[in-house]
C-alpha cells in the first residue's frame, strides 16, 4: 500500500465509521489497523500465489554484504540524502505529475455538448464502477490520481462539483454530506477503502520499479497484479452485499 493512501483511508474511516464520542478515536484507530493488516495479509497471499505460478521454479537468493565501516562525513551525508535523493524523487514526480496535471485541466475545462470531458469519462466508467460498489467519478479519480494517491479525493470533489481545478473541503462533516448527496453509503465507503488499499502503484513507484529491475515486464506486472486484485476484491465485496442486503 502506498503511503499516499493513508489520508484517504483516514478521512473515509472518520466520516463513515468512527462515529462521535470518547471512543471515536480508538474505534477509528482500530479500524485503520485492521485495514493495514488486511493489506499485509493480501501482500503475503499475492507473494505466495506468484511463487507457485509465474515464479515457480525460479531460484531466489539473498546475500547481505556488510560494507567496511567508515566515519560518516557530514557534507556527503547532506548532499546524498538531501540533495541527491530529494531531487531524484522530485524529478520523477515532476515527470509524471506535469503531464497528468495538464490532462486533468483539459478534461475539467473543455466541454462537449455543454458537459465537461471529465463528466463524459465518468459517465463511461460508471457501469463498471457500479459493479465494484463505486461510481464513475470515483473510478476516474483513481485513474487520474496515478501520479499521486493524495489527489484522488480532490479530483472526486472537482468532478462532483463541476469545478475547473482541484479543490479540498477541510470540514469532514461538510465533505461527508456532499458525498452522501452524491449517493455514497457505508458500502460505497468500504469499496473505496478496499480499492485504496489494493490498486495500482503511483507513477513514481512505477518509474522506480522500472529503474531498479531494468525490466518493462516486471513493471507492468507490478502494476497489473494490485490492479486486478483490487478490482476482484471490490467485485467480491459488492457481490456479497447485493446477495445479503
Amino acid at each position: 500500500m502506498d503511503g499516499g493512501a493513508f489520508p484517504t483511508l483516514i478521512a473515509v474511516i472518520t466520516m463513515f465509521f468512527a462515529g462521535k464520542g470518547a471512543g471515536a478515536s480508538w474505534g477509528a484507530a482500530l479500524l485503520l489497523t485492521g485495514v493495514i493488516l488486511l493489506g499485509i495479509g493480501l501482500t503475503f497471499f499475492a507473494s505466495w500465489l506468484l511463487s507457485v505460478t509465474l515464479l515457480k521454479g525460479v531460484p531466489s537468493s539473498f546475500a547481505l554484504e556488510m560494507p567496511p565501516y567508515r566515519r560518516p562525513q557530514i557534507g556527503k551525508v547532506i548532499v546524498r540524502s538531501v540533495f541527491d535523493r530529494t531531487m531524484f524523487a522530485l524529478g520523477r514526480a515532476l515527470l509524471s505529475a506535469a503531464p497528468a496535471g495538464i490532462l486533468l485541466w483539459v478534461l475539467a475545462n473543455f466541454k462537449v455538448n455543454g458537459i465537461t470531458m471529465l463528466s463524459h469519462l465518468a459517465g463511461i466508467l460508471d457501469r463498471p464502477a457500479r459493479l465494484m460498489g463505486m461510481d464513475g467519478v470515483i473510478l476516474l479519480a483513481f485513474i487520474l490520481g496515478l501520479p499521486a494517491n493524495e489527489i484522488v479525493v480532490p479530483i472526486m470533489l472537482m468532478a462532483y462539483l463541476s469545478e475547473g481545478s482541484l479543490m479540498e473541503i477541510s470540514n469532514l462533516d461538510a465533505l461527508k454530506q456532499l458525498l452522501i448527496n452524491q449517493g455514497w453509503t457505508w458500502a460505497t465507503a468500504v469499496s473505496v477503502m478496499l480499492f485504496t488499499l489494493v490498486h495500482w502503484p503511483c507513477a513514481t513507484t512505477c518509474l522506480t520499479i522500472r529503474k531498479e529491475t531494468g525490466s518493462i515486464k516486471w513493471t507492468i506486472l507490478s502494476f497489473l497484479v494490485p490492479c486486478i486484485s483490487g478490482c476482484l476484491l471490490c467485485l467480491l465485496f459488492h457481490g456479497l452485499i447485493a446477495l445479503f442486503i
